[in-house]
């Protein structure tokens, strides 16, 4: 198979999809890799290192005219130029980017797999999990350095002085984003509120953190009682594959303390705050109501290294499989066949369909393959 490796335009996107390593797996195997120019560079990837991979070093059309391409982050509007009848495999959260994206998608027949909606024998969402890992770690430095001073914050560090907790930090959402950022703001010494549905995962949180950790039931009136002396909020709200629901109020926004920090780690599916909006790392914040936000739809890209590493050792079993069988690899995996949103013109994800009102474009994944 062809296979097509891009260089990501977003903006500060630093991630490539496919580590040399990969590339050499895949060419061993007799695929053809075409590495667009210096896709891995700032990942420390060099062009020569793909090269003695095995891999092509091509130009950006070359290396989309391919039968299969793997991608980091979703095609932006100045790549749907690009798109024909071929499979893409990225992260698209098509229910949180605009609705254009699933048009194009729709109509130049394209196939894809989203690497957020592939399912393992669990349930669980195993390529969507390093990334959840590394924005979890990210949420509290991010929120940590917006509430100093000179970032515009109320000056509240996060931590402990001589045995005392200062700064509170409230976590809604005790999924893998939810934990990782608990871990990390309670390493730091800050007082640490999670708030989740399942009551079962307050002894996972205080046996795999600290026993004084606080778990609380996620509701309107817990939230909006805690929030008001919250100097970090961090949103990690997960509906697989679908728009996130909005469990923080404008009002509730309103009513934090000023020079506070909201760090929205849902906004790849539209936010679960009200007042969120997508940032960029150019541009990471805004003020809302005297409250800094910090929305940026990329965040583990400001850590290539690190995130690459993790994303390609979870993407690179299904890339394998999709190179040998192409579509028709998810024939024998259930798991993987829930990544595939688009197909033939089709969305084959019902939650897309319903969040951006195109379910007349629905069909079922059975009825077309």
């Amino acid at each position: 198979m062809i296979i097509g490796i891009i260089k990501e335009i977003k903006d500060k996107e630093n991630r490539v999809a496919l580590t040399p390593e990969g590339a050499k797996q895949l060419t061993d195997k007799g695929h053809k890799v075409l590495l667009e120019n210096n896709a891995g560079i700032d990942s420390g990837f060099a062009n020569e290192e793909y090269l003695n991979a095995g891999a092509e070093i091509v130009d950006t059309e070359k290396a989309w005219n391919a039968e299969l391409i793997i991608k980091v982050k979703e095609p932006l509007e100045k790549e749907y130029k690009y798109l024909k009848n071929q499979i893409i495999f990225t992260y698209f959260h098509l229910s949180g980017v605009p609705k254009s994206l699933t048009e194009a998608l729709l109509e130049k027949k394209t196939s894809a797999i989203a690497y957020e909606t592939i399912e393992d024998e669990n349930g669980k969402l195993p390529l969507l999990a390093p990334m959840s890992a590394v924005a979890g770690n990210m949420a509290v430095t991010m929120g940590s350095y917006y509430l100093a001073k000179f970032s515009g914050g109320s000056g509240m560090q996060l931590g402990t002085v001589l045995g005392k907790k200062y700064g509170k930090v409230m976590i809604i959402g005790d999924g893998i984003v939810g934990r990782h950022a608990a871990k990390t703001a309670y390493g730091m010494g800050a007082k640490v509120y999670v708030f989740g549905i399942e009551k079962e995962n307050e002894e996972i949180l205080k046996k795999e953190i600290g026993e004084d950790i606080n778990w609380i039931l996620s509701n309107k009136e817990n939230i909006s009682e805690h929030i008001k002396d919250a100097d970090l909020v961090v949103g990690a709200v997960l509906l697989h594959g679908a728009k996130a629901p909005f469990v923080i109020s404008e009002d509730m926004v309103k009513s934090m303390q000023p020079g506070s920090v909201i760090v929205d780690v849902s906004i790849d599916q539209g936010g679960c705050i009200q007042t969120s909006k997508p940032t960029s790392h150019s541009n990471p914040i805004f003020i809302k109501h005297d409250v800094i936000h910090y929305c940026v739809t990329n965040m583990p890209g400001a850590y290539p290294k690190t995130s690459t590493m993790a994303l390609t050792e979870a993407t690179l079993p299904y890339i394998l499989k999709l190179a040998e069988h192409g579509i028709k690899a998810l024939k024998e995996d259930k798991g993987f066949a829930k990544g595939l949103n688009t197909h033939n013109g089709f969305i084959t994800y019902e939650s897309v369909a319903k969040d951006l009102g195109m379910i007349d474009k629905f069909k079922d994944l059975n009825e077309l393959m």
